[in-house]
């Protein structure tokens, strides 16, 4: 039987109900404590009252939970994304401090560092002199060479910008000292494996980060819809993809007429998609839904005939497992985090190695038409989505985890 543990979990982000990073670290701290360990959520201070809330629910699990911020003079130029990057960079060394604190009060058994979950950004949870966990890691993601002409000026100077970071990252001595100091690596894609020095890759584990929630996986398949229906969850942001899932709609529709691409979401690049659409004649056919409650977006994955998220850097990839919780097949790149968690067997993952932005284009228009004129096709694929959805819940995915982190911890 497994040792249960005392684990400090240094979560920046997290929150109950929220997708992304915050959910993810809520996630995994509800999992790790169901393991039946004994959980201290570090967090940032407006986290605690929904944090406080949702532990409500769940009196049975030992999960206390402590917040950190930084001053509130110091808060305000954060707002909108700006600065975020080096306020979180300040808000890890106060953490570190509070974490001290907390060790002193409480003999942790490790320290779990899981938001922000880039590898650019190091933890300094390591000084606490207690066994380290890493990760998920992700960051490491770039947008496919021959592709990055296909985005807007803004797109390719600030992506070229980020693939110097991370080339510099490597050399940043804080973040080597990180995996150093690590005893477990968990890795979400391999791009983001590859930055990482080859000395520190035995401590690695390549792994799916996230996970779908059990209760709200469907029992049986959702019935096709009678005309084709693809559907975009997710921010409007040239990074996504939205252009090329635009073209791949516009070159499957002309024979498809009928056919329709629903956009929920919101963001700072959704002129230039709307101009794009109405330049490719297909207007009348993409419903614009904006921003969409998660409650009615479950439920718009089962009016679909495939989700379309031709996503050109995710780390991880939320999305695509609603999607497969809902019985809908995926059509996605085969790069970053959907390429990596998408079971072939659930949709399309179209290749991107050495492909131009007119070959993926074609691959994904390609994909749509297939499930658009096989119906039989798309009801084995949503079958297979649900089973991997069964397979993948966050239970699944932490327990696997934690058993790996745990015999790594009896090896060393």
């Amino acid at each position: 039987m497994s040792k249960k543990l005392r684990i400090l979990l240094s979560a920046y982000a997290c929150g109950p109900g929220e997708g992304s990073e915050p959910g993810m670290g809520w996630h995994w701290a509800l999992e790790i404590a169901r393991l039946g360990h004994e959980v201290c959520i570090l967090t940032r201070e407006n986290n605690l009252p929904s944090i406080e809330r949702a532990l409500g629910l769940h009196g049975d699990l030992r999960i206390q939970v402590a917040g950190y911020d930084l001053p509130r003079w110091m808060r305000w130029w954060k707002k909108g994304g700006r600065g975020v990057a080096l306020y979180y960079s300040l808000w890890q060394r106060g953490a570190y401090r509070a974490a001290r604190r907390l060790a002193r009060e409480t003999p942790f058994d490790l320290v779990h560092h899981i938001t922000f979950a880039n590898f650019r950004q190091p933890s300094l949870m390591g000084r606490l002199g207690l066994p380290l966990v890493l990760g998920p890691l992700g960051g490491g993601e770039a947008t496919p060479p021959l592709l990055l002409w296909s985005y807007p000026l803004r797109g390719i100077v600030l992506d070229s910008v980020r693939l110097l970071l991370n080339l510099f990252a490597r050399l940043n001595p804080a973040v080597r000292q990180s995996f150093r100091q690590a005893a477990v690596i968990l890795s979400k894609t391999r791009e983001t494996l590859a930055y990482v020095p080859p000395a520190y890759r035995t401590k690695c584990l390549m792994m799916q980060d996230v996970g779908t929630e059990e209760a709200l996986i469907l029992r049986e398949p959702p019935a096709s819809p009678p005309t084709p229906r693809f559907l975009f969850v997710g921010r409007l942001l040239y990074l996504k993809g939205i252009h090329l899932a635009l073209q791949g709609f516009a070159r499957m529709q002309r024979e498809f007429p009928d056919a329709t691409l629903t956009i929920a979401g919101k963001g700072r690049d959704g002129k230039w998609l709307h101009k794009m659409a109405d330049r490719l004649g297909i207007s009348h056919a993409v419903d614009w839904r904006g921003w969409v409650p998660r409650e009615q977006v479950l439920s718009m994955y089962r009016e679909h005939t495939a989700f379309l998220f031709p996503s050109l850097h995710d780390s991880g990839g939320t999305v695509v497992m609603e999607a497969l919780s809902q019985g809908l097949p995926v059509i996605c790149l085969d790069c970053g985090g959907p390429g990596a968690m998408l079971p072939p067997s659930c949709g399309f993952k179209i290749e991107v190695e050495g492909r131009g932005r007119e070959e993926v284009v074609d691959g994904l228009a390609d994909a749509m038409r297939k499930l658009a004129v096989n119906p039989e096709l798309r009801a084995e694929m949503s079958s297979r989505a649900l089973k991997a959805a069964r397979e993948n819940t966050w239970g699944h995915i932490v327990s696997r985890t934690y058993k790996h982190i745990q015999d790594t911890l009896r090896n060393t």
